[in-house]
């Protein structure tokens, strides 16, 4: 159940009337019910606040009772998906007594006084807030400090949001665990408080206004401006505008989003949900995949008519969750998972396509696009939560100033807020992303063949790869911020029971030790492709075998260096290589070394969509074996000289698992948790079973 929450304390807006003649605190009510909320009520301070988010069981929305908007506004921010607890923020001048903030990646890094800021603010404070479930003590702990004129300092005892640093029922504490408010600081209730929060490290994302109108208003003038500005806005049409991403790629924003909000609108008219679009572009990837098996100009140009189509799809279901504001955990989970499906089954229909045309080794051109792609997006994935790391440091943890990193950072900031410029566009455009990946396959594809097609799209990956590794590197040196440390290594790492129980070698660490194992199982298989004879070859398995291994020796080592983040990306690619050489050595066929990678990066992406999603580990994931458990099977398959048959079980097992864990995951623990929530108390006599 959302609770919202109208805060009256300390602002010159509460005795406002609107041009209708209700008070406007009364309207900002109906408007939040209208956004979602269950319940509305009226705190008339921050003490009251703090005893209902004391009892809350819910999310809570939060308000001032100076907020002029349109009720999307509100329910924008009741379903934002980016996080549990979200702010509004606006672009409007900062002011004395209101909360600036400063935000890097959406998230407010920093929330005060605009002097009193670690760096320049970005903007300020819109009046409301939601807060998660999980953030309710922090919120009552921010609120029964605010209540009494002190903020909680900025650099609290614990980690981040560790509410323990700071007890208000126990009076004010320690020295230094409290701050008065400085002058010319946080004035209202609700700007104290959303300061309070920031303070006690809490992860808040920020909530922009686009197209649509929100405004805190202190009088009548600026009240009545504020609801004509409301007024001359079409929220409808504005909300469908606003389901087109703000910032996206060149081929998405020129050649997609001009038009697929129309078939966003009709998707709405006939009640498909997100989910069901994401099915229907799978569908379409599938037809492509099929069409460049089977060859022929006619074939490849309705293919690639297709993949396109499936991409326009592709960026409808998103577009259409935000226009009618159906967001699920499953729903995002589904679709980061099916865009790396879809993109995998076009290789292999690619891969078929030049095989079967009788233009090379089309399955190895498609392992390799598939084993590169992934492991650049584990690097994405990992420098996408060092950057996020960072962002919530102070400034001065982060590394001195000064240097190439920091002249990189300043560099891609520019570049960045340089919207629509031609530097801004290469930027996005060079490191290769989902929408160029699948344009220049439908291109290559329809002007010439499969065979172009891949090898365009491992050269221009290959590139980008280099280029942004290369600038990630020197920028995460500078940066010097561990991440690895701040979550379940030994989950992301994929390492099974064998690892966990080899020595720890902590001189090397982990991340050189990962770099070896890579390249020992790259070594097997450039011998493997170059030799004429892979039988003799297979007796080097188990000395690449033991090369990969040594990954292990750093699983239980503190994986905090500047660099460290990369050791997923260098494990995966280890793994993939390891697999793909014993295939080759064993003379498995390409279909069958591309089918077994292609499991495995399922179940990998399954785990960083986990990690995206901050969600806990896959119900089955034990049973995966880990990285260096399905290495040593495939090892001894490749000594009793059944690798196909090895390689076919141990695939096949692993899709078993990761199906049944999907299933238990979103079906039938969410089911059972419905059932005992749905149930009375004490009903059965006993404790469920």
């Amino acid at each position: 159940m959302t609770l919202a929450i109208v805060l009256a304390a300390g602002t010159s807006a509460a005795g406002l009337t609107t041009a209708t003649g209700e008070p406007l605190a009364d309207r900002l009510a109906a408007q939040l019910r209208r956004a979602g909320a269950d319940e509305v009520r009226f705190a008339a301070g921050l003490d009251e606040l703090a005893a209902l988010a004391d009892h809350a069981t819910g999310p809570l929305l939060i308000t001032g009772t100076d907020l002029v908007a349109h009720t999307a506004v509100l329910r924008h921010l009741a379903t934002s998906p980016v996080g549990p607890t979200v702010a509004l923020v606006l672009t409007d001048p900062a002011v004395p007594g209101r909360t600036a903030v400063r935000e890097e990646r959406g998230q407010v890094v920093d929330a005060g006084a605009v002097d009193a800021l670690d760096g320049d603010a970005t903007g300020v404070f819109g009046g409301a807030l939601r807060v998660g479930v999980g953030d309710l003590p922090t919120v009552a702990a921010a609120a029964r400090a605010a209540a009494i004129g002190m903020l909680p300092v900025a650099t609290p005892l614990g980690p981040p949001g560790d509410v323990s640093v700071f007890r208000p029922t126990e009076g004010v504490g320690p020295a230094g665990r409290l701050a008065p408010v400085p002058a010319g600081g946080p004035g209202s209730a609700v700007d104290r408080l959303v300061a309070g929060l920031a303070a006690l490290g809490t992860l808040i994302f920020a909530q922009r206004v686009r197209l649509l109108v929100a405004h805190r208003v202190d009088d009548a003038a600026g009240l009545a401006a504020a609801e004509a500005a409301v007024t001359a806005v079409d929220e409808d049409r504005a909300e469908l505008r606003l389901a087109v991403k703000e910032k996206d790629d060149f081929f998405s924003t020129y050649f997609v989003s001009t038009w697929s909000p129309y078939v966003v609108r009709v998707a709405a008219r006939l009640r498909l949900t997100p989910t069901g679009v994401t099915v229907i572009s799978v569908l379409f990837a599938l037809a492509a995949a099929v069409l460049f098996g089977i060859g022929g100009r006619p074939a490849l140009v309705s293919g690639a008519v297709l993949l396109y189509l499936g991409f326009v799809l592709d960026c409808v279901d998103g577009q259409l969750a935000r226009y009618t504001r159906h967001f699920s955990a499953w729903g995002g989970w589904l679709d980061t998972m099916a865009d790396r499906a879809k993109e995998y089954l076009v290789y292999a229909g690619l891969g078929f396509g030049v095989s079967h045309a009788g233009l090379g080794n089309g399955w190895a051109l498609a392992i390799a696009a598939m084993t590169l792609q992934t492991v650049r997006h584990m690097t994405d994935t990992w420098y996408g939560v060092l950057h996020d790391e960072a962002a919530r440091r102070p400034r001065s943890a982060t590394g001195a100033s000064g240097g190439i990193g920091d002249r990189l950072n300043a560099a891609s900031t520019r570049v960045q807020a340089d919207t629509g410029s031609l530097s801004y566009w290469l930027k996005r455009t060079v490191v290769f992303p989902i929408g160029e990946r699948w344009a220049l396959i439908a291109l290559t594809v329809a002007l010439f063949n499969p065979l172009v097609s891949l090898i365009a799209v491992l050269v221009w990956g290959v590139l980008a790869f280099a280029y942004t590794g290369a600038l990630r590197t020197l920028r995460a040196r500078w940066m010097w911020v561990p991440v690895l440390d701040t979550v379940d290594a030994t989950l992301h790492r994929d390492d099974g029971p064998l690892a966990r129980r080899l020595p720890v070698v902590r001189p090397m660490g982990p991340l050189t030790l990962a770099v070896i194992a890579a390249l020992g199982s790259a070594a097997l298989l450039v011998a493997a492709l170059l030799g004429d004879a892979t039988d003799g070859l297979r007796w080097a398995v188990p000395v690449a075998l033991l090369v990969l291994l040594v990954g292990g020796l750093g699983a239980g080592a503190a994986h905090n260096g500047p660099l460290d983040w990369l050791v997923p990306a260098a494990l995966r690619a280890a793994e993939y290589l390891f697999a793909i050489a014993v295939g080759v050595v064993g003379g498995a066929p390409g279909w069958l070394i591309f089918g077994y990678v292609f499991v495995l990066t399922v179940h990998h992406y399954d785990l960083t969509a986990r990690l995206e999603k901050r969600q806990e580990a896959p119900p089955l994931h034990p049973a995966t074996l880990g990285w260096e458990g399905r290495s040593v099977l495939l090892a001894l398959a490749a000594i009793a000289g059944i690798v196909s048959i090895g390689m076919a079980t141990l695939g096949t097992y692993l899709l078993v698992v990761f199906v049944a864990s999907v299933v238990l995951a979103w079906f039938v623990r969410p089911a059972r948790s419905a059932r005992a929530s749905a149930a009375p108390a004490g009903a059965g006599g006993g404790a469920p079973r």
